[in-house]
């Protein structure tokens, strides 16, 4: 298992950025199914859908506006706007950064590893919880 899964494994509070109340989104669906499976989940969006509320949880404009300590944080935005959330991550001492399938940046990642954040791209957490964690 890499570091990635077992971080998963090991999560207890997972931000999800660029999660809103829009039940048809990829984001929406993938954060109930965490949430469905244990983990708190922690609704950040900023943008045109801006919520108070997700799945029964206080949403916030950034991650650094989260109280208290983000184990894993599943980024759902484009590739071109990963680079705020990943160094809002490293500010709050955030223990993973996971970009979702589709979602790319190497050098962000490569940046949040230097500071000690475990980090991978390009891959579903539902997925992994899946197939990886609950199957296992």
């Amino acid at each position: 298992m890499d570091d990635a899964t077992e971080a998963l494994r090991n999560a207890k509070r997972i931000a999800v950025v660029g999660l809103d109340s829009r039940t048809d989104r990829t984001a929406y669906q993938i954060a109930s199914y965490l949430k469905d499976h244990g983990y708190t989940v922690v609704p950040v969006h900023r943008g045109r859908f801006p919520a108070n509320e997700v799945l029964g949880e206080k949403a916030y404009e950034s991650l650094r506006d989260v109280p208290g300590h983000i184990d894993l944080v599943d980024v759902f935005v484009r590739p071109g706007e990963t680079d705020p959330v990943i160094d809002d991550a490293i500010a709050v001492g955030a223990g993973t950064v996971w970009l979702q399938l589709g979602i790319t940046n190497e050098e962000g990642l490569e940046r949040a590893r230097k500071a000690g954040l475990i980090a991978t791209q390009d891959r579903c957490a539902m997925v992994v919880h899946r197939d990886e964690i609950a199957a296992g």
